[in-house]
């Protein structure tokens, strides 16, 4: 759906790794893969969640296809459940699109606050979601809150306030506006630093 090549989000994340010299993360919502292989190809070690069997399949295919198995692990999981890992643990989470699926404000909340937990104190949290921009905002079936389908899909759009509105626990480093491919989708990329 969104190609092969990575996604800018992702060539942005990489450039404040390698400044913060953070060389292991947690990609939630890793899709098919394209931005996971980007960052083990630059020798970013990576687990990478997804909630789709054949996601996680073609991941571990292009994985062992690259010879990157030193540096990806994959995971089935929901982003509703806890994440699978100890407090104050993780380096940096990075996620392209997953805070504007079928979630609403309340399961955002939930995951936000996981993510603040399994970060290490100082820990980057990275996501991208469309926002309040984009073409497809308020079009097709309104389903609730900010949560429009369109095409059989349904995403969640963000304003800026609710950007702000899931900084507990965060600071917010960077709130930038970008598009991505032909349409084009209209999105933040947001950066948010651990308390």
């Amino acid at each position: 759906m969104f190609g092969l090549n990575p996604s800018l989000s992702a060539k942005k994340a990489l450039k404040l790794f390698q400044e913060k010299k953070i060389q292991n993360i947690v990609e939630i919502g890793a899709g098919l893969g394209r931005d996971t292989i980007f960052f083990a190809k630059n020798s970013i070690h990576i687990i990478a969640l997804d909630y789709s069997f054949s996601g996680i399949k073609v991941i571990k295919q292009k994985t062992k296809k690259g010879n990157l198995s030193n540096y990806v692990s994959t995971k089935h999981f929901d982003v509703r459940q806890k994440l699978p890992f100890e407090d104050n643990s993780i380096e940096a989470c990075y996620s392209h699109m997953l805070y504007c699926m079928a979630l609403t404000s309340n399961e955002l909340e939930k995951l936000n606050n996981e993510i603040q937990r399994i970060l290490k104190p100082g820990g980057i949290n990275i996501y991208t979601v469309r926002n309040t921009n984009d073409g497809d905002f308020q079009n097709g079936i309104h389903i609730s809150e900010d949560l429009y389908e369109n095409d059989g899909f349904i995403v969640h759009y963000f304003s800026e306030e609710k950007v702000h509105s899931l900084l507990n626990g965060f600071n917010n480093i960077s709130l930038e506006k970008f598009e991505e491919g032909s349409f084009p989708r209209k999105l933040f990329y947001v950066v948010n630093e651990k308390k």
